[in-house]
């Protein structure tokens, strides 16, 4: 499961190389069956993980925010490299990364623990092995009212308070398919003009999250993500200068004040009062 960098064809990542590293020279120097290698060690933690999920009103849901990681021989000399942050970090990113290609949405503040064992498994026990829970968080802070101001596109108002639960954003205020109408629009670019015509029925929604106490943009459009770049995606940011597709996965993308939201062509900003 080797991952290549745009930016080195061919290569592996940093992240990559170190993990090799640190995993196969300690369990290399073990005794018995002859140890994982870190894609292995890797695949094992992502599926443990995946498993610990479920299905809750059609949606996957990882509900834990603190997955605890359990790995077997490792010496004391190399014991903090792999409870450190590097590593912590470098876990995090693989299950938040693992958790949206399979649209499983996750507590904004999932952390990773890593926990290690000089003493070798026994036969028929494992290298590695995950632990999940829920910790308490802090009382989510007052809701900060916000708004989208349309900057470009003719939409059925110049701009609108975010004050659902769920804002939603599209080209007809009605959506229907065959079983029925499936959906009611409040930001919508109905008028027949050229840059409304490249917003989609369902193009994007906006939802408050109550625990993070922030905004967050998901993609409802369908589209090949390996083709046309931010075009063939539709939905993206402009944040300080820099543009940021904002691809359909379970968690969507937070919000920052000032974030210009492009929908195709219809450009709109979001503002926190």
């Amino acid at each position: 499961m080797k991952r290549k960098r745009k930016d080195r064809p061919g290569g592996l990542s940093y992240l990559e190389k170190f993990g090799r590293t640190v995993f196969e020279g300690p369990f290399a120097q073990g005794q018995g069956d002859e140890p994982p290698e870190v894609a292995e060690i890797r695949l094992a933690i992502l599926d443990q993980v995946r498993e610990k999920s479920y299905r809750l009103g059609g949606k996957k849901v990882f509900p834990f925010n603190v997955v605890h990681i359990h790995v077997r021989g490792i010496e004391d000399s190399r014991a903090a490299t792999f409870t450190g942050r590097f590593f912590r970090s470098y876990f995090e990113q693989e299950l938040r990364s693992s958790l949206d290609r399979a649209e499983c949405r996750y507590p904004e503040d999932l952390g990773v623990d890593v926990h290690v064992a000089r003493e070798l498994p026994a036969p028929g026990e494992q290298w590695v092995w995950v632990e999940v829970e829920s910790q308490d968080r802090p009382a989510a802070a007052p809701r900060r009212t916000a708004k989208l101001i349309v900057v470009e596109g003719n939409a059925n108002a110049p701009e609108i308070a975010l004050s659902k639960a769920r804002t939603n954003i599209g080209r007809t205020v009605d959506v229907y398919r065959s079983e029925g109408m499936i959906r009611r629009n409040d930001l919508v670019f109905t008028e027949d003009t050229e840059i409304n015509r490249t917003v989609s029925r369902e193009h994007a929604h906006i939802v408050y999250d109550k625990s993070a106490g922030e905004y967050r943009l998901f993609n409802d459009r369908w589209y090949q993500r390996d083709k046309g770049g931010a075009q063939a995606c539709g939905t993206w940011i402009v944040r300080d200068g820099l543009s940021q597709e904002v691809h359909r996965t379970a968690r969507g993308t937070k919000l920052e004040s000032g974030d210009e939201i492009h929908f195709g062509k219809a450009v709109a900003r979001f503002q926190i009062k």
